[in-house]
């Protein structure tokens, strides 16, 4: 064990970017980016060792106080749903529809039917209307249109 201490020992600060090497390694192994933090402190802990001489007791608490302060810094300004989009619903397709008036190409029965948004057919939850009611979306459920029937006057 003194053996092996010595050797790392012997590398100096250049220990610290080996550590760097090593949460990369593990970085590709592990979904996320959970050591991306601890090599950015790692990586400010080699420079700081090679910049300015000082013991591997003080560089360990240098790659402590790093690690606190970027892993403060990311809870703090990058959030999960920070990314902003042009267009939220993308993905919601369904979410789309809202407020859009349909035509009721096949009767809702008992709750269930189909409704033509464009050249798609989509399947249509509200009250009970025959094939050719104009209806209104007011929401979606799973790949569902939930509909109304729309106060059209003619």
């Amino acid at each position: 064990m003194e053996q092996l201490f010595a050797l790392f020992a012997g590398f100096g600060p250049w220990n610290w970017f080996f550590l760097v090497v090593a949460l990369f390694l593990l970085d590709t192994i592990v979904p996320g980016v959970h050591f991306l933090w601890f090599r950015f402190a790692a990586v400010g802990v080699g420079v700081l060792a090679l910049a300015i001489d000082i013991t591997w007791q003080w560089q360990v608490v240098a790659f402590g106080v790093f690690s606190v302060v970027a892993a403060l810094w990311v809870r703090k300004y990058v959030h999960a749903g920070a990314v902003k989009c042009d267009v939220p619903d993308l993905n919601v397709r369904g979410q789309q529809y809202i407020g859009r008036l349909l035509v009721v190409e096949e009767a809702i029965e008992c709750g269930r039917g189909k409704v033509r948004v464009g050249d798609t057919l989509w399947f249509a939850e509200g009250p009970d209307a025959p094939a050719g009611t104009s209806v209104t979306v007011t929401g979606a459920r799973g790949t569902a249109l939930v509909v109304k029937r729309s106060c059209s006057r003619s």
